[in-house]
């Protein structure tokens, strides 16, 4: 079965759709998924080098105290899945392009789902900036990728023009918050629980 997700490494919701639909597939042993990680950004606008999380903040949110309810909403549901956000000790804001340039990177190796779900870790949980190339270098290698071959995809233009149209094409879909999931014929917005998730795999069938 075919499962198309759209999401952003730097979404704490699609952190928790990614572990929730992985928990739901578990229940169809006998099907043979194939999930295809589609790059969605939220900030399609951030600077190369990131921004001062505080600054995001605030720029989001008037302040950053506005944010407090949601992020601890957030974490709470993280919790319920064994996820331990680290939210305040985030850094900083990244540009999400060369993190989705090496998910689909991953495509060549069949480890897209696990280069997406280190990123998520490094970021959500290890607190690491996952702009910065040399952490996704490392994040590729133990994931059996070259070194040389990650830091070259990162530059090629055609490479970031891909990740680029994605997003435009997402929004051209009316896809305007991630997760967003195409589950067979059914669609899915946010990060559904695993019952529903399960059902909207079952109705394919």
């Amino acid at each position: 079965m075919k499962i198309k997700v759209f999401a952003d490494t730097i979404c704490g919701w699609c952190f928790i759709g990614h572990t929730r639909l992985l928990k739901a597939m578990k229940k169809f042993k006998n099907v043979k998924f194939e999930i295809e990680h589609i790059p969605f950004q939220l900030n399609p606008g951030m600077s190369k080098d990131g921004i001062n999380r505080d600054e995001y903040l605030i720029s989001k949110f008037g302040k950053k105290e506005n944010a407090q309810s949601m992020y601890n909403h957030m974490t709470g549901e993280a919790k319920k899945e064994g996820l331990e956000f680290n939210l305040d000790k985030i850094k900083k804001t990244p540009n999400t392009v060369s993190s989705h340039i090496l998910i689909n990177l991953g495509k060549k190796y069949n480890t897209q789902t696990k280069i997406l779900e280190n990123l998520y870790q490094s970021y959500f949980i290890r607190s690491l900036d996952i702009g910065n190339e040399n952490i996704l270098a490392n994040i590729g290698k133990e994931n059996g990728i070259n070194e040389n071959q990650i830091r070259s995809a990162f530059n090629l233009r055609e490479n970031i023009d891909q990740v680029n149209s994605y997003s435009q094409i997402a929004r051209q879909k009316g896809i305007n918050g991630v997760p967003f999931f195409e589950i067979g014929k059914n669609f899915i917005s946010g990060a559904q629980s695993v019952t529903n998730l399960e059902k909207a795999i079952q109705s394919n069938f």
